[in-house]
């Protein structure tokens, strides 16, 4: 049937015509197809609770309950006077097919149903084929799905009412208790389905969870180094706008060459502004203060006890100014991790390290273990994202996770190189001071 004439069609025709084409998908194609069953995973609910070696045997129950079922079939059929041996056999094959061949299993058990009617003395639904043909569609219903059961079960009413000749009354038994077999696996199978569906859904939104948690932290140090980055564009415009009168007569080429400078400084900090304006959510307010440094640490941590979290600050080495980058990821970590402490370490106290060494800043933040009857509160999840996004920016190392004792441990080691060491104040002092006739503000404006 043509598209055209699908779409011309009455609806019952397309449901009609829809559900031949199950039928032969389910039943008519790939009817030979090898499809072995898998045993159950060693990680099931259950499975993963026994031993390895009790596991080992129960991944295969699956394979020994079909091939017991077959063995019961072929019990029933040496129950015949006649032909015990093939009474027996014949329904036993299907029931074994199913294993390796689910489809041909199904056309296998009619065909031995009509070879044990024919030999046997109990009609068409033998005890050996009556139980082939209620386990057959158990099985490969189970491994198939609930349309593919529908389709099997409406088979075998024909099938058996063809037969014996129109009669319902022969095939009741056998399409009843299949039908309540069925109707059970159908509901697993939706179940199943549906938990595996959530499972799915749980794990995207996950993953769409942290990608948005690492987009937001992201954008949020964007947004904090913007006063750490207009800052220092702000001095290359200042110092290129007063270099030329700290030379007396400077040559034009010299002159020009500053203000070449000055105007891609303002220029830069202009696409800067643009860009943080992307990133800017609508109800964003820039910060009136300057962004903080390790100077303000002693006030964060004065903010920390009186919430109740004793906290310690150990200082090793020459303390000295570090680039504002720096520092400013130094002090948000420090931040984090303390909030972080409160959160999950009620009554615990706090010690925080600072090393400066020649090549960069070790931090080291640890907390004990939870205490009192204050219960820990989760968090978003965003605090260690955060601290990594941070280290990763500036290409140093973090390592976070428990400690023996129950608390919790964060270490990071910020680089500095040597050429990356900030100016002497003087220096920055004396250009800024003569140069007052330019005034850059944060946002790039001159």
């Amino acid at each position: 049937m043509t598209e055209t004439q699908t779409k011309t069609s009455s609806p019952e025709f397309r449901a009609a015509a829809g559900a031949l084409d199950g039928l032969r998908e389910d039943l008519f194609r790939h009817v030979f197809a090898y499809r072995p069953l898998p045993p159950l995973s060693p990680e099931g609910r259950f499975i993963r609770r026994l031993p390895d070696g009790l596991k080992r045997a129960v991944v295969w129950a699956p394979h020994a309950l079909v091939l017991f079922a077959a063995f019961l079939v072929m019990m029933a059929g040496f129950s015949e006077w006649e032909y015990r041996f093939l009474m027996g056999v014949v329904p036993a094959i299907p029931v074994a097919m199913t294993l390796i061949r689910p489809v041909a299993a199904f056309w296998a058990s009619m065909v031995a149903t009509v070879f044990c009617g024919v030999l046997g003395s109990d009609g068409l639904w033998g005890p050996s084929a009556f139980m082939a043909q209620v386990v057959v569609l158990v099985v490969v219903a189970a491994r198939t799905r609930p349309r593919t059961a529908a389709w099997m079960w409406l088979l075998t009413l024909f099938f058996g009412m063809l037969l014996e000749g129109g009669d319902p009354s022969i095939t009741a038994p056998v399409v009843t208790l299949s039908a309540f077999a069925l109707l059970v696996v159908a509901v697993v199978q939706i179940r199943r389905d549906a938990e595996r569906e959530v499972t799915v859904q749980r794990t995207v939104t996950a993953v769409e969870r942290d990608r948005r948690t690492l987009l937001e932290e992201r954008t949020t140090i964007a947004r904090e180094l913007h006063d750490v980055v207009a800052h220092h564009m702000s001095v290359v415009a200042i110092q290129a706008e007063a270099a030329p009168y700290r030379v007396e007569n400077p040559p034009p080429e010299l002159e020009q060459a500053f203000v070449t400078i000055r105007e891609n400084a303002v220029a830069a900090l202009t696409e800067l502004r643009r860009v943080l304006g992307v990133v800017r959510a609508e109800d964003y307010e820039a910060p009136d203060a300057p962004q903080p440094t390790l100077a303000a640490l002693d006030g964060l941590l004065d903010n920390v006890r009186e919430t109740g979290l004793e906290t310690e600050k150990v200082i090793t080495g020459a303390v000295r100014e570090l680039p504002q980058g720096v520092e400013l990821s130094a002090y948000r970590i420090v931040q984090e991790a303390l909030s972080n402490s409160l959160r999950h370490a009620p009554g615990a106290s706090a010690r925080v390290e600072l090393g400066y060494v020649l090549g960069g800043l070790g931090l080291r933040v640890v907390n004990g273990p939870p205490r009192g009857l204050v219960k820990p509160s989760p968090g978003a999840g965003h605090g260690i994202t955060g601290m990594r996004e941070r280290v990763a920016m500036l290409n140093g190392e973090m390592t976070a996770g428990t400690t023996d004792d129950g608390g919790y441990e964060v270490a990071v080691f910020l680089p500095v190189p040597l050429s990356e060491q900030p100016e002497p104040p003087e220096s920055r002092d004396t250009a800024e001071g003569n140069a007052d006739t330019v005034v850059i503000d944060r946002d790039g404006r001159a």
